[in-house]
């Protein structure tokens, strides 16, 4: 029977922002850690309290959820190494679940790589949940039941907020959780150089854009208002701001932005035919 609750084969960003979250929330002891670069695994480890295993077949043998953090061209032969293990606990009624974090792979390929009936969940974090401030988009196949999934987000709560969708929403809906909080840090990014060629020392230039980039999105979800009638409250006439708003106009933002999103979600679809 398994030992810890999580799994983790594959200790990258994403499996390191969950694992950070399911210590953060008290569970590090119930965590057992698999990587490529054992050194890896064992840093992780002895940060969060977690165990090591010797193999990704030891850690998917000895836990109730094997979460598989690896890249969607790597999972089959991930799936293919540790499927002894996935029936030989099949056939002594050792129930496990298995959590994918690989975009564009569909629950029925997943099913289909693993080469049994079992409980599948997709999940897509994002690098904030390491600090709880994380969006995870989460779906369940046929076989996992309403508690597997609850219980799951449940050992994960303190990585953010959860939000169990279709499964035709979950490319397009990874594409805004996932690949965002890059584009993102491009824009702070650019939003601090700016400051700093406006002669703003770069620590606060950097402190403050992130700041400005926070609050407004801590009001857009907490008023639940339009972005744009928010944008239009702060825009006086003949100001500053309209000035900046006609600036990104002029170059583009939104269509960029759109443009962005579009191409992540084909880049995501194309992925899951691999």
């Amino acid at each position: 029977m398994a030992q810890y609750k999580l799994a983790f084969l594959g200790t990258g960003n994403m499996g390191g922002a969950l694992v950070a979250a399911a210590a953060n929330g008290g569970h590090g002891a119930a965590c057992i850690l698999s990587n490529r670069t054992p050194q890896k695994a064992r840093a992780l480890a002895q940060k969060y309290g977690c165990a090591v295993a010797a193999s990704n077949s030891e850690a998917a043998g000895r836990a109730q959820y094997i979460l598989l953090g690896v890249k969607p061209q790597m999972m089959a032969g991930l799936l293919a190494e540790i499927a002894p293990v996935l029936r030989r606990r099949q056939a002594e009624g050792d129930a496990f679940c298995l959590v994918s974090m690989a975009a564009g792979l569909s629950l029925a390929r997943l099913a289909e790589m693993t080469g049994i009936a079992c409980p599948i969940v997709r999940i897509m974090p994002n690098t904030p949940c390491a600090i709880g401030k994380g969006m995870t988009l989460v779906v369940k196949n046929e076989h996992a039941g309403e508690a597997q999934a609850d219980e799951l987000c449940a050992l994960l709560a303190a990585a953010g907020e959860f939000d169990v969708i279709e499964e035709s929403l979950m490319d397009a809906g990874s594409v805004i959780s996932g690949c965002v909080g890059a584009w993102a840090q491009m824009f702070i990014e650019a939003l601090a150089d700016g400051a700093v060629e406006a002669g703003v020392p770069r620590a606060k230039a950097q402190r403050y854009a992130a700041g400005a980039v926070l609050g407004a999105a801590a009001l857009t979800l907490e008023s639940g208002r339009h972005p744009g009638r928010l944008k239009d409250e702060v825009c006086s006439p003949a100001g500053s701001t309209i000035a900046g708003v006609h600036a990104l106009e002029r170059a583009g933002l939104r269509g960029a932005a759109m443009d962005a999103v579009a191409a992540a979600f084909a880049r995501t679809r194309e992925m899951g035919k691999q």
